[in-house]
């Protein structure tokens, strides 16, 4: 079961906090999302802070769709589009699909870091810039819900490795997992 277009036609906090469990699959790679950030329009550490641009156009463009950017000229991140100018990157999974070809792609085989940061993840799912804007349920991208957490909390605190806007509360992991990009 696919999640559907009124999930992601929220704002990115919303969607953000409840990605968290969800399943991410990209061409038979993927697992189970532990960690999101959330962006705004009117925030100010948003590609979508001053506008469309040929850059973020796929952040105006309809939920549930992949946004794929680079970020400092190396890493390719995934962010699922929300409502206009709304974005959710994706910043760790728990990998359970596609280990092999993972490994490949990163260099390593401990599971713990191969999505553990927004950058390991577009590496070993394979992302390429010809991936943004795919909607959801086209071209081997899967999103789904997931089972419920369990146990474990969804944490909330500030998002990580910006220099505006750094005090907003926009990032959500699952308590407890080995795979966070950092502890909460």
């Amino acid at each position: 079961m696919q999640f559907d277009a009124a999930f992601f036609a929220r704002d990115a906090a919303s969607v953000a906090a409840d990605l968290i469990g969800a399943h991410l699959e990209v061409r038979g790679a993927g697992g189970r999302i532990v960690e999101t950030e959330a962006y705004a329009p009117d925030d100010p550490a948003s590609h979508s802070y001053r506008g469309p641009t040929a850059r973020n156009a796929s952040m105006f463009g309809p939920p549930g769709c992949a946004y794929v950017y680079l970020s400092y000229g190396v890493h390719l991140c995934l962010n699922v589009v929300c409502a206009p100018g709304h974005a959710v990157l994706v910043r760790a999974l728990e990998p359970s699909e596609g280990l092999p070809q993972m490994a490949a792609r990163r260099g390593i085989d401990d599971p713990r870091r191969l999505c553990s940061g927004p950058g390991r993840i577009g590496q070993a799912l394979g992302l390429t810039l010809a991936d943004d804007g795919t909607p959801f349920g086209s071209r081997g991208f899967l999103l789904r819900p997931g089972p419920p957490a369990g146990h474990h909390e969804i944490r909330c605190g500030p998002r990580i490795g910006l220099s505006r806007a750094t005090e907003v509360p926009w990032r959500f992991g699952l308590g407890g997992s080995p795979c966070l990009s950092r502890r909460f």
